[in-house]
């Protein structure tokens, strides 16, 4: 094992790095230590981090997903605290890795793929070299523990079929909605749901900024080929965050080539977005022309009912998951979940955040959870959650739409794409929230209230004449009309 630290004087680093070597080899066996860690990786250790030099993303894939539990068992056997692993691409381990390391792995692979494999049938040599990057592990979130309301049924009905479907009449499944509706938990949750009814299936989930990360990676290192048998030869490729291949076009390419692959195949693609394909700005029309081929469904917010649902879960949940909540006194009231659902209505993460506080404070005072208590505790709580929608929600809707970033909103460009999408993010901040114009100012890059005032009379006079809008997609000139504009934009917060 190589290993560096960031401090070279820092003799604990060293000694710590040495230690945790030690420890890993105890956990995975001096073999497996020798042809995964000795001469293939390298450590360093700073600030919380651990980070794994490696020669190339096959070793990276597999580390992470055979030994990542016990890499971070040995950080806590060696500094008694938790640590962020991360991996990166060591040019210098790539050009001295020796063919006999390589020939060791391939044969650990191979044993190992055969293993995974069902006795009564033989997976073929593409997926065999192929399914080392997806393994058994499981994903954070489950289809048993999404509440299912009016504001998602159909969502969720998409997400069970193309579970139970060997080949789902839905390819893609596109599902977009606001910010914290259960996107992503459906996209873990038809991962899980797949991998334990077919565990045979090859699949792969991933956030867009992923894959254009590992894009991006694999031409700089010249493994293109090897990115594209890992995106490309799967069953089910799952990608949250969808959006954010506006403004790439390379990736985009290689995003649709890959899609068209795995559809082509007859395999599953399921994507998530914060906004309807069609709404995606500086997205080729040919990708949004894939996205709407197939079943587009959207989360709406959830509604009362579904809100209680979510909070008695939630409530039920943390006291199982941690013990030092698990009190009669952090018993939820049914009043005190219908006075958090009530006065909170955009999203499950801010209905959690709540309960937690709550639960929290229980526990911490010794007393039991009532109504009282819930209005004193949380008044700040539900003071900084806006009832109606969120400006972050805005930014997300108006910079997807137009196709730039909350950045630029924010920034001082002046283009006409940036100007109408500023414009746009202030009308409908003002319209929408309970912000003042200086507040909206401060928040969009410390503009002045003047400069607030100025861009709502600028959209209200484009209202007024229904005027023909113009800005840069990424297949030239957009054109749309100011009311289609704002009516396409308040649909989607």
């Amino acid at each position: 094992m190589q290993s560096t630290i960031t401090d070279e004087s820092s003799r604990t680093a060293a000694t710590q790095i040495s230690a945790i070597n030690e420890a890993l080899s105890e956990k995975v066996g001096p073999k497996k230590f020798r042809i995964w860690f000795k001469n293939s990786t390298k450590m360093t250790l700073a600030d919380g981090y651990l980070k794994i030099g490696v020669p190339n993303l096959f070793i990276a894939s597999w580390i992470e997903n055979h030994f990542l539990k016990e890499i971070g068992q040995a950080v806590r056997t060696v500094t008694g605290a938790e640590a962020k692993i991360t991996f990166s691409i060591d040019p210098e381990l790539s050009g001295h890795q020796r063919r006999t390391q390589l020939d060791s792995q391939a044969k650990l692979v191979t044993r190992s793929s055969a293993r995974l494999s069902s006795p009564k049938s033989t997976l073929d040599s593409r997926r065999a070299s192929g399914s080392w990057h997806r393994a058994s592990r499981r994903l954070k979130l489950s289809l048993d523990t999404f509440v299912v309301g009016q504001s998602n049924e159909l969502a969720y009905n998409a997400a069970k079929a193309v579970v139970n479907e060997q080949q789902s009449p839905f390819n893609p499944l596109f599902i977009h909605g606001g910010y914290g509706v259960g996107k992503t938990h459906l996209l873990q949750g038809i991962c899980n749901a797949v991998c334990e009814k077919r565990p045979q299936t090859n699949w792969l989930y991933l956030s867009a900024e992923d894959f254009v990360n590992q894009f991006v990676l694999a031409l700089k290192t010249k493994k293109l080929e090897a990115f594209r048998r890992r995106m490309r030869q799967t069953d089910l490729l799952a990608i949250d965050d969808i959006h954010f291949l506006a403004s790439k076009p390379s990736t985009q390419e290689e995003f649709l080539h890959t899609f068209n692959t795995i559809s082509l195949a007859g395999k599953q693609v399921v994507l998530a977005c914060d906004a309807h394909p069609k709404m995606i700005g500086q997205l080729s029309e040919k990708l949004v022309n894939r996205f709407v081929s197939g079943m587009v469904v959207k989360i709406q917010t959830p509604d009362f009912r579904t809100r209680c649902q979510i909070c008695t879960q939630f409530a039920k949940n943390i006291k199982t998951k941690n013990s030092k909540l698990k009190t009669q006194n952090s018993l939820v009231p049914e009043t005190v979940i219908k006075y958090i659902a009530e006065n909170l209505r955009t999203n499950v993460r801010e209905l959690e955040g709540a309960l937690l506080k709550l639960i929290a404070y229980s526990a911490l005072k010794n007393n039991k959870i009532n109504l009282s208590m819930a209005k004193a505790v949380l008044t700040e709580h539900l003071e900084r959650c806006d009832p109606i929608v969120h400006v972050s929600d805005i930014e997300s809707a108006v910079a997807i739409y137009f196709g730039t970033t909350p950045a630029n909103i924010h920034s001082s460009k002046k283009d006409r794409t940036v100007a109408l999408a500023r414009h746009f993010s202030m009308y409908l901040t003002r319209k929408h929230t309970k912000m003042s114009s200086s507040e909206v100012g401060r928040f969009m890059g410390n503009k002045n209230h003047a400069t607030v005032l100025l861009a709502c009379k600028k959209i209200e006079e484009l209202l007024k004449k229904n005027a023909e809008l113009h800005w840069q997609g990424p297949a030239g000139n957009k054109v749309s009309k100011a009311k289609t504009i704002l009516t396409q934009l308040e649909a989607s917060i």
